[in-house]
């Protein structure tokens, strides 16, 4: 079969076609625009065809396939972009909280809080909190471990006192599991 005849036979179709794709689409002019498709790969695809077949099935799926392939596009499609003018508050809220702007806000606070310490409460302190063990902070300032610990409890205690304001509702992830 020449690709003129096979031309000519899938035009003979365009009629049973056009109600074929109205039934997926509703509506003429995506209707016809599928239809449109349908003929370009059948015709594109014209050697895939094997004569003696029914052509009338073979564009059905040929349409049926466009169908579900342009659908899955426009799902995904969808998905990715919102279409809407203006975002709604759902969407404000996870970027307004995702940016973890505060964080500097509490760590400013944090910083100012630990500079009011004297060096003999800031110094231990630290230490401890960066994770040296009470006799290691011991052994590096030449003190007893009793006075390390009692001033490790006055920082935390004079820290504790400057960062009230942060003690209900407003969780710290800045310092993740450090309660004030």
């Amino acid at each position: 079969m020449t690709k003129y005849e096979f031309k000519s036979m899938v035009s003979s179709h365009a009629e049973s076609l056009k109600m074929y794709a109205f039934h997926f689409t509703h509506d003429d002019e995506d209707a016809n625009d599928l239809v449109q498709d349908t003929v370009l790969k059948a015709i594109t695809y014209h050697d895939k065809f094997k004569e003696g077949t029914n052509l009338k099935g073979w564009l059905y799926t040929i349409m049926k396939n466009t169908f579900i392939n342009n659908y899955r596009r426009l799902v995904k499609i969808s998905s990715m972009v919102t279409k809407s003018d203006e975002i709604s508050s759902s969407n404000l809220v996870y970027s307004s909280t995702n940016n973890r702007g505060e964080n500097q806000f509490v760590m400013d606070d944090i910083k100012a809080a630990l500079n009011e310490l004297s060096e003999e409460y800031y110094v231990p302190f630290t230490m401890y909190f960066e994770g040296y063990k009470y006799h290691e902070i011991a052994d590096h300032l030449d003190i007893p471990i009793g006075t390390v610990k009692t001033r490790i409890h006055v920082a935390r205690k004079s820290l504790k006192k400057s960062l009230k304001p942060y003690a209900y509702g407003i969780q710290s992830s800045v310092f993740p599991g450090v309660n004030f």
